[in-house]
């Protein structure tokens, strides 16, 4: 029987320093950050009241992919585990039992801490969603002018850095133009942070290609190593809660796409009239659809067979 998780309960072994959508995040030591990705899933920015079992294990096995494909181009807050040892060498040894373990193996990151870049850092390589929307009004994405004739879910001739801020939870991240992220962050890390996330999301991009997936846009968070200065990527990577996969072969310009992501439960949520009400609960047929679209997606990038 599938145990589907949706919320840890550590009853203090560890300090529980946040719940977010998807993740519970727990202080090991002061330097040290347990992440741990649960089954809920979230859309138009509200938790679904029943899980997508196995998710959160797929989250962590697709981020542990993309961290170490990218590794060579930026460095990630994974805490290096060696091949000898497991993620329960380093944590306090009360965790190791049945009843904590099942709650945390597979869909655990043990991470650093760093100082977070308060931006959520969306590349887009596609026109599509809230950008298709404003560029359909207005000619412009993020108020950025765009080149005249764009048809829905066309390629843009480059890819754009189009950020939003990094709200509480319940609260909405607020779409901004580069100028207003460098006023947040400093124009010098504002620039540093648009040419990586441009540089990763080509790099993962064309290697999705390869792989019967156009990967639409994304969302990259990144830290700062205050004592090296260095940009870290942090978080969860390229998986489909923070990006929108397509399927590459019935991929057609000029209409919404296929979609590996959440938009499966975007759309149902729409033409059930639920989108953005509280305590709505999936239907199994849907759950279970979902979940094949996370395994499908996960097994198609990495070329491994989920159990």
């Amino acid at each position: 029987m599938v145990v589907s998780v949706a919320k840890t309960e550590l009853e203090g072994i560890l300090p529980l320093i946040a719940r977010g959508k998807v993740r519970d995040i727990y202080e090991v030591d002061p330097e040290t950050l347990l992440f741990v990705a649960t089954d809920r899933i979230s859309a138009y920015d509200v938790i679904m009241e029943n899980t997508v079992p196995d998710k959160g294990i797929l989250l962590t096995k697709l981020s542990e992919f993309w961290f170490q494909f990218l590794s060579k181009d930026i460095r990630n807050h994974l805490f290096p585990i060696p091949q000898d040892k497991t993620i329960f060498d380093f944590l306090p040894a009360e965790l190791s039992q049945e009843k904590y373990k099942s709650q945390l193996e597979g869909r655990s990151l043990l991470v650093h801490k760093f100082k977070l870049i308060p931006l959520e850092v969306i590349v887009r390589g596609y026109i599509t969603g809230s950008a298709w929307k404003e560029y359909s009004k207005a000619g412009t994405v993020h108020s950025l002018p765009q080149p005249q004739g764009l048809r829905e879910s066309q390629e843009f001739p480059q890819p754009i850095f189009t950020p939003s801020t990094k709200a509480e939870q319940g609260e909405h991240d607020e779409n901004i133009s580069p100028e207003k992220a460098a006023e947040l962050v400093g124009q010098d890390i504002a620039d540093r942070v648009e040419k990586l996330a441009i540089t990763l999301y080509d790099k993962s991009k064309e290697y999705a290609k390869t792989k019967g997936i156009v990967i639409a846009d994304t969302k990259f968070e990144f830290g700062i190593d205050e004592k090296t200065n260095e940009i870290i990527l942090v978080d969860e990577v390229l998986t489909p809660d923070s990006s929108r996969f397509w399927n590459g072969a019935h991929y057609v310009v000029g209409k919404s796409q296929e979609s590996y992501d959440k938009q499966f439960l975007r759309n149902w949520l729409t033409a059930n009239k639920l989108n953005g009400v509280e305590g709505v609960k999936m239907p199994q047929d849907i759950v279970k659809q979902t979940r094949a679209k996370y395994v499908e997606a996960y097994e198609t990038l990495t070329g491994t067979k989920y159990k």
